[in-house]
């Protein structure tokens, strides 16, 4: 019975904002009595891998605030310009990344206990793997929230309600020292799978990752090329087939958590898939993922000759179709095909034609703009709406993408480089690196003109992977990208006389691309032959760092908001 009060007064306290700085995780008992052999600091550090804290590296969290995205007419305080530090996703964001903190602190200063008693080779990975997770979430809150409160002992709640914020220079040495270390301990691999345990591939990477965040160059270079230099990732063979949820244990994952559904572990994915299949299709790729995909020349659409906005999946990377659903090909069953005048559609498992829930002109709730998701997507998506894909929150095409704009930025461009970008193209084409023939190879140009090379190649990789925002932000080109609006499909009587009968179909024109991949829909708009769903509006006076949550505030006088909120 004590037992159960104990853990029934916890559930509560939990609920108390600083006081999670320093709580055990429910399955252990106090820091005096635990952590005294193997079997217990694995299942301390088990906890370290539990989803709660890496929530925003997973199910789409991130790109929602990006254009990438696109949800009818909804959009979310990031895209609005409206973020306040009562924001839920910025208390829970704290609340988290804190209490996995804490508790990778707990562990590191409870080793002692067993050192000794435990091979030294598992002692050095219990403490590379509490380290790894320490340094993760504390880059985490610097990005996103510049000086944070900083601790690497155990502290009170007194302690904790006295604390200030550290200078994120501070934090941020720290945070290497503590990837370097994780780097000196973690083996290389496990035996078995393991895919959920850090690695040195994964130290390595999370520091490049890290730096890559703050333009550290020669860091992000140096960590790079060291997890390359390991030779134990590749690129999986299929770009599309990587994403798949049959698809485990890839060769091109570096960290990731694994989703089971024979244990529940699964995710809800109604609202990705097309209303035909089954799905609510409330949210899509946006037109601006879209435009941003280049042609099979290696330009983007307003320079390219190839590009047809007739026909927008014609001649373009691989990787379009790969992400989004060309229309009048197979998905889930059935033929996909937004056009309003398109009544029914196959059944490709029946034979027999099905009203086409995904055309406007038949269900009003349909894609607001015509695309649908694909990149991931499989048939046990379908049916329960249920996937156990699993979450990958590092992989080898990302290693590579930083390295090359590391050397990029430090005007260190040459083969090395070159080729990091045309690995992770010439995998999108299924062809070999080497057969520059077959795809469109990139070679050494201006420091300038690599630089949009890379970012409009990590977009297309790296779309609907929570790496978007990121970039955004640390490019600061949020501003913009997140400062025009959600365009989509005009109402259909309109749609069919301004667009469709006029031979316009699918796009009625050609957005201009910018230097960063981003489109222009403007003059799209302004002729009446597209839709304005939402409006976006991103503050850049004050949203390249997010508030200290409102509750931390009122109870911590040492703590200073960060301007603007």
């Amino acid at each position: 019975m004590t037992n159960k009060i104990i853990i029934g007064f916890l559930g509560i306290f939990l609920l108390m904002s600083c006081a999670e700085l320093d709580l055990n995780p429910l399955s252990e008992g106090s820091s005096e009595n635990w952590y005294s052999d193997e079997v217990e600091i694995n299942m301390a550090l088990n906890d370290l891998y539990r989803t709660y804290l890496w929530d925003m590296e997973t199910n789409f969290e991130m790109d929602r605030f990006t254009d990438d995205w696109s949800q009818r007419q909804a959009t979310n305080p990031v895209r609005n310009g409206t973020v306040t530090s009562e924001w839920n996703t910025i208390e829970n964001l704290w609340l988290s990344t804190y209490k996995g903190i804490a508790r990778a602190n707990k562990i590191l200063n409870n080793l002692y206990k067993v050192e000794g008693e435990i091979p030294q080779e598992m002692f050095d990975q219990f403490t590379g793997e509490a380290m790894f997770v320490r340094a993760a979430l504390y880059s985490r809150l610097v990005f996103y929230f510049g000086n944070v409160p900083f601790f690497t002992n155990d502290i009170t709640i007194e302690e904790a309600f006295a604390m200030g914020r550290t200078d994120k220079d501070v934090i941020l040495e720290t945070v290497y020292q503590d990837f370097d270390e994780a780097i000196k301990k973690l083996p290389v691999s496990y035996k078995g799978t393991e895919l959920s345990r850090a690695t040195r591939g994964a130290a390595l990477a999370f520091k490049a990752r890290t730096a890559l965040c703050f333009s550290d160059w020669e860091i992000v270079r140096d960590a790079a090329k060291a997890c390359i230099d390991l030779g134990v990732y590749s690129l999986h063979p299929d770009f599309a087939d990587y994403f798949l949820s049959k698809t485990k244990n890839s060769e091109e994952t570096i960290f990731a958590l694994p989703r089971l559904a024979e244990l529940g572990s699964t995710w809800k994915t109604k609202n990705f898939i097309p209303r035909t299949a089954g799905g609510s299709a409330v949210a899509q790729p946006s037109w601006d993922l879209f435009s941003s995909f280049l042609c099979t020349d290696g330009l983007p659409i307003d320079e390219s000759p190839l590009y047809d906005p007739r026909e927008p999946f014609k001649n373009r990377d691989p990787r379009c179709a790969m992400t989004i659903v060309e229309f009048g090909t197979e998905f889930l069953g059935y033929v996909y095909d937004p056009h309003p005048d398109s009544k029914k559609v196959l059944n490709v498992a029946t034979g027999g034609m099905v009203k086409n829930k995904d055309s406007r002109g038949v269900d009003r709730y349909a894609s607001y703009n015509g695309l649908s998701l694909k990149k991931g997507v499989d048939e046990d998506w379908a049916g329960d709406t249920e996937s156990d894909f699993d979450i990958i929150i590092m992989r080898y095409a990302d290693v590579l993408l930083m390295y090359a704009e590391a050397k990029i930025e430090l005007n260190e461009i040459d083969d090395l480089a070159i080729n990091a970008i045309n690995q992770v193209r010439a995998r999108a084409y299924g062809v070999n690196v080497s057969d520059v023939q077959s795809y469109p190879a990139v070679a050494k140009e201006s420091q300038a003109k690599m630089r949009t090379v890379l970012r409009m190649e990590r977009r297309v990789e790296l779309a609907w992977e929570n790496r978007r925002y990121f970039d955004l932000i640390r490019w600061k080109i949020a501003g913009k990208a997140l400062g025009t609006p959600i365009y989509g499909l005009l109402d259909v009587a309109e749609l069919k006389d301004k667009v469709v009968d006029e031979g316009l179909w699918f796009f009625p024109g050609v957005p201009e691309i910018d230097e960063n991949g981003i489109p222009d829909f403007e003059p799209m708009y302004e002729n009446g032959l597209i839709k304005l769903l939402v409006e976006r509006n991103f503050d850049e006076s004050r949203q390249y760092l997010w508030p200290i949550p409102s509750k931390e505030i009122m109870i911590n006088d040492n703590l200073k908001q960060n301007p603007g909120y």
